[in-house]
C-alpha cells in the first residue's frame, strides 16, 4: 500500500513539473498605468518563455501597457501560451511606431496561443493626418503572425487599429474563436481580419465593426472555415483585390456559413483589378447567410480599376470558378441584390445558387445582374435568376 501512495505522489509531482512555467510581465519590470512605456519586459518576458525547455506561459495582469512596435520571435524551444487579462495600448502620438507595417508581431512561432485581453491601436490620429492630406508614415497593422504553425487566438478584442487589426500571413492549422474587432464606419484600411498566403485557417464566433472588409481573403489562401461571423459596418467577407501583381497565387477552399451581414457595404464579394494575371479562385462555398438592408449582398466584381489607370484592354486575368450560393435570404439595400461583373476574357464558370431570398428594402423588385457568366440554379431564387 505504502509503496502505491508513494508511486502516486511522485507522478504527480512528475505531472506538476511538467506544467508549464509561467512569467508574469510585472516581474520583467511592466507597469500597468497606461503611461510608461512597458516595451522591454514584455520582450524580456518573451525571451524567458522562447528559451524555456518546458511548455511556458506569458501573463498579463489586468492594467494598460503601453507598447511599441515590438517583434515576439521564434523559433521557440517549446510552445508558449500568451495569458492577457489587460489592455494593450499604441502610443497615443503615432509617429511612436514610425513606418514599422506592424504593432504587435509574432514571427516564426510553432504552438502558440493568445487568449483573452484588449489591444487599442490608437488609431484616431493617423486617420485625421491621413484625411488632412499631410505626410503622414504607414499604418501599422495591430496584430500580425507571420510564418506561424499551429496557432490559436481566442477571446481577444482589437479596436481602433491605425491599419488592419489581425494579420494570418504565411502560416498553418490556425485558428481564430470569438473575437471582437471595431473600428468607425469611415477609418481607412481597417480590415478585421486579413488571411493571406496560408493553409488551414479557421475562424468562428467573431464579430466585427470596420472601415474597410469585415474578412479580407488574399492571394495564396486554401482551405479557409468561417463560421458563426457578425459583419456590421465595413466592406463585408472579401476574396480579393486579386490580380494587383501579374504573378500571384489563387484561392481555393473557402467556406463561410450561418452569418450575419448588417448595414454593411458588401455581403459576400469576389474583386479583381481589371489586369492580366495567372491568379485564380475555384470551390468557393457560401451557405445558410442572412443579409440585412446590405449594399451589395452578392456580388463579383472582376472590373475593379481605380480611376481607370494601370488596366490594359480592362479585363481580368483570375479564372474564377465552382462558386456556390446556398440558403441566402434577407434585406438589398440596393436595387440590384445579385450582381456578376465577371471578365470578358475569363468568364466565371460553374456558378451555382440555390434558394436564394433577397429583397429590395424600399419594397420594389430586386434585380440581377448577369454579365460573362455561366452555372445553374435550383430552389426558389429571388430575385430572379440571370444566369
Amino acid at each position: 500500500m505504502f509503496v502505491m501512495i508513494l508511486t502516486a505522489v511522485l507522478c504527480v509531482i512528475g505531472a506538476s513539473n511538467a506544467a508549464s512555467t509561467s512569467y508574469n510581465v510585472l516581474q520583467f519590470g511592466a507597469k500597468p498605468d497606461g503611461k510608461t512605456d512597458s516595451t522591454q519586459p514584455f520582450l524580456k518576458a518573451w525571451v524567458a518563455a522562447c528559451t524555456s525547455v518546458k511548455a511556458a506561459m506569458i501573463y498579463v495582469p489586468k492594467g494598460r501597457y503601453v507598447i511599441k512596435a515590438a517583434e515576439f520571435r521564434g523559433p521557440c524551444k517549446n510552445s508558449i501560451t500568451v495569458r492577457i487579462d489587460g489592455t494593450l495600448i499604441a502610443p497615443s502620438d503615432f509617429r511612436a511606431l514610425g513606418n514599422d507595417d506592424h504593432w504587435i508581431l509574432f514571427i516564426n512561432v510553432d504552438r502558440l496561443s493568445v487568449i483573452g485581453g484588449s489591444f487599442d491601436g490608437k488609431g484616431a490620429g493617423l486617420w485625421a493626418c491621413r484625411k488632412s492630406g499631410k505626410n503622414c508614415p504607414a499604418a501599422a497593422r495591430s496584430i500580425t503572425f507571420n510564418w506561424a504553425n499551429n496557432v490559436v487566438v481566442r477571446g481577444l478584442t482589437s479596436v481602433n487599429s491605425q491599419g488592419m487589426h489581425l494579420v494570418i500571413n504565411s502560416c498553418n492549422n490556425v485558428r481564430v474563436q470569438n473575437v471582437k474587432i471595431i473600428a468607425p464606419g469611415d477609418s481607412p484600411n481597417t480590415d478585421g481580419i486579413h488571411v493571406q498566403s496560408s493553409n488551414g485557417v479557421t475562424i468562428t464566433g467573431a464579430s466585427i465593426n470596420t472601415g474597410d472588409d469585415c474578412i479580407s481573403i488574399g492571394p495564396g489562401t486554401r482551405n479557409l472555415w468561417m463560421e458563426k461571423i457578425q459583419c456590421g459596418l465595413g466592406h463585408g467577407v472579401s476574396i480579393g483585390s486579386l490580380a494587383r501583381d501579374f504573378n500571384e497565387d489563387g484561392v481555393q477552399n473557402v467556406t463561410l456559413i450561418n452569418s450575419i451581414f448588417k448595414g454593411s457595404d458588401n455581403g459576400v464579394r469576389i474583386k479583381s483589378w481589371a489586369r492580366p494575371s495567372t491568379s485564380y479562385v475555384t470551390n468557393i462555398n457560401y451557405r445558410n447567410i442572412v443579409m440585412r438592408s446590405v449594399q451589395n449582398p452578392i456580388i463579383i466584381d472582376q472590373n475593379y480599376c481605380p480611376n481607370n489607370e494601370n488596366c490594359p484592354s480592362q479585363s481580368s486575368g483570375v479564372k474564377i470558378s465552382r462558386v456556390t450560393y446556398q440558403n441566402i435570404q434577407g434585406t438589398s439595400a440596393t436595387q440590384v441584390a445579385m450582381k456578376f461583373d465577371c471578365s470578358a476574357s475569363n468568364p466565371c464558370r460553374g456558378i451555382k445558387l440555390q434558394d436564394i431570398k433577397l429583397t429590395y428594402v424600399d419594397k420594389t423588385k430586386a434585380k440581377s445582374y448577369c454579365k460573362n457568366i455561366g452555372g445553374s440554379a435550383g430552389g426558389v431564387i429571388l430575385p430572379e435568376n440571370c444566369l
